[in-house]
């Protein structure tokens, strides 16, 4: 006898090993058969971090995970990891209880419309054809790159399934059905970067979902072209002569200035957001803005020409068609000594005015101790630009700020978790404000039961930081935003990690003798840093909204 929960549990198992979740009644009788199946089971201590952990999974490997929670309280906790998921285009499965089919009890909801709600779509499992339910939906998931949730109504959990001819995914559409971009659109794109004289190619997430670095390289190569990431595609072009490094609001002054002076910009699989384009102000008024990416259409009104295709796919076609530059004459060559200022950011001071930590100096402190093979998960907050800005990242799969797609906070330690399970091999380090670890503070535990080497750097300023300097600044009581000092380091160790509190950068010699041990275990770093310092990508969202009020006006 084969149970639906085992005939779901054996379809999944062949589109992935990695299950995040919490048991309870709807998802007992589907983790039994899971663990029995031969799943990876990483347990979290609250179903928000189930959904988060498997969505940090994907990004950092490219390959989807489960996330498993009950239903009722159980999937409606995990409803805004799901919503990050969705809007960040994650391919990843939420499997939860759901009401029986005999209808909804007085603790039950309209899951599917809450699903619905946040652009998850739902397959809801019957004892007929459960394995092709559960292939139905992981095939939904990387076809149209988004969440799904599999619901397995409570009465059916442990019936007997019909004797179903067993499907594989690939009996399912997996083709995205991207169009070919049109040959006119190539030749304008073509003709266009051919008579510049200071070309950009700008990448981002798509391109590297596409596997497009090669080709990339070899067009800006060929003409002669600067090229930078956004911040979810950092070193996809590790080590090419001409690249900016990350663009926008954690760009450094330099290669704001390069990117702002360039003509024609190409861009390759980035959705161009306000952050990225610094608000606007990232291109000058005269710059020609091409962008390709698989959404139905342009992602920002800053886009001059938009071109419905695969990022690798155009790069490719457009290689042939791009006139080689002669040495001297090409923008990587006129940018000259320039290059070397990209990746220089204002150092700071050890300590700020009032005596606290400059987050700054602490930041560059940090990345001169941390092991060089380190995955980076960030949860939101005032802080999220001090690691693309001062720490070293081996590759695109090392940096990833979970969150920022819902404006989320409180997704750091879950996502710590995912990653872990992802790269067990490297360290990884989460970096946190403290009001974001204080909200998922349950899953340390997790962190600290599952990493083999992690490092958490919480950036205390004891609020609010982002509250704080957005509108603390504009005269708001400050009362809201403020967190009492909380001891990190002592909690951290209550739960089994190493720890230290941080007043002084020397403070940080007990993480580098972790670090000369060995980086096993988990190490927290609880650094009181100064709330008077404030980010110069904060600067730009203030002035936005100074600009913003003045319109209104």
């Amino acid at each position: 006898m084969s149970t639906v929960s085992a005939a779901v549990s054996r379809a999944l198992l062949t589109c992935t090993s990695e299950i995040f979740g919490v048991m309870g009644n709807g998802n007992a009788h589907f983790l039994d058969a899971a663990l029995r199946t031969g799943f990876r089971f990483t347990a979290v201590r609250h179903e928000s971090a189930a959904v988060t952990a498997a969505d940090a999974y994907f990004r950092v490997t490219g390959k989807p995970a489960v996330a498993t929670t009950t239903y009722g309280a159980g999937f409606s906790n995990a409803i805004t990891p799901l919503a990050e998921a969705a809007k960040a285009r994650i391919p990843m499965v939420l499997l939860t209880g759901d009401q029986p089919t005999t209808g909804a009890r007085p603790w039950d909801i309209d899951q599917g419309s809450v699903s619905d709600a946040v652009g998850a779509k739902t397959f809801v499992v019957d004892a007929r054809r459960p394995m092709a339910i559960a292939f139905e939906a992981v095939a939904h998931a990387l076809r149209e790159r988004t969440a799904v949730v599999i619901s397995i109504p409570y009465d059916i959990v442990s019936d007997e399934a019909a004797g179903e001819q067993a499907p594989t995914l690939a009996d399912f559409n997996l083709d995205p059905g991207y169009p070919s971009a049109a040959p006119q659109l190539l030749a304008q794109a073509a003709s266009a970067l051919n008579d510049a004289k200071r070309p950009l190619v700008l990448y981002g997430r798509g391109a590297r979902l596409a596997n497009a670095a090669d080709a990339i390289t070899a067009l800006a190569d060929s003409l002669g072209a600067l090229s930078s990431s956004t911040v979810l595609a950092p070193n996809l072009l590790a080590g090419r002569h001409g690249d900016l490094g990350i663009t926008g609001g954690f760009s450094s002054r330099e290669t704001a200035a390069l990117i702002h002076e360039s003509d024609v910009v190409l861009v390759l699989g980035a959705g161009l957001n306000q952050f990225t384009t610094r608000f606007g102000e990232l291109f000058n008024d005269g710059a020609q803005v091409i962008q390709v990416d698989v959404a139905e259409a342009a992602t920002s009104p800053r886009v001059d020409a938009f071109i419905r295709a695969d990022a690798a796919a155009v790069a490719t076609a457009l290689l042939p068609m791009a006139a080689r530059r002669d040495a001297g004459a090409r923008w990587v060559d006129l940018a000259g000594d320039r290059l070397a200022g990209t990746g220089e950011h204002a150092r700071g001071d050890a300590t700020a005015p009032d005596g606290l930590l400059d987050p700054r100096a602490v930041a560059q402190a940090l990345d001169s101790i941390m092991p060089a093979d380190r995955v980076v998960v960030q949860d939101g907050g005032h802080f999220i630009g001090w690691g693309p800005m001062y720490w070293k990242v081996p590759g695109p799969h090392a940096l990833h700020l979970v969150g920022t797609a819902y404006q989320s906070i409180g997704l750091g330690l879950a996502s710590a978790v995912g990653a872990g399970a992802a790269t067990p091999d490297s360290t990884i380090v989460l970096a946190s404000g403290d009001g974001g670890f204080l909200m998922g503070l349950a899953d340390l535990e997790s962190v600290v039961r599952s990493v083999r080497s992690g490092i958490i750097v919480i950036y205390n300023d004891a609020g609010y930081g982002a509250e704080i300097h957005q509108y603390g600044s504009i005269g708001l009581h400050e009362g809201p935003m403020l967190i009492p000092e909380v001891d990190f380091a002592a909690v951290a160790r209550g739960f089994g990690a190493k720890a230290t509190k941080v007043r002084t950068l020397e403070d940080l010699s007990g993480l580098r003798d972790w670090v000369a041990a060995g980086a096993s275990g988990v190490f927290v770093v609880d650094c009181r840093i100064s709330p008077a310092v404030r980010a110069p990508y904060m600067e730009e969202v203030l002035e936005a909204n100074r600009r913003s009020a003045a319109v209104r006006r």
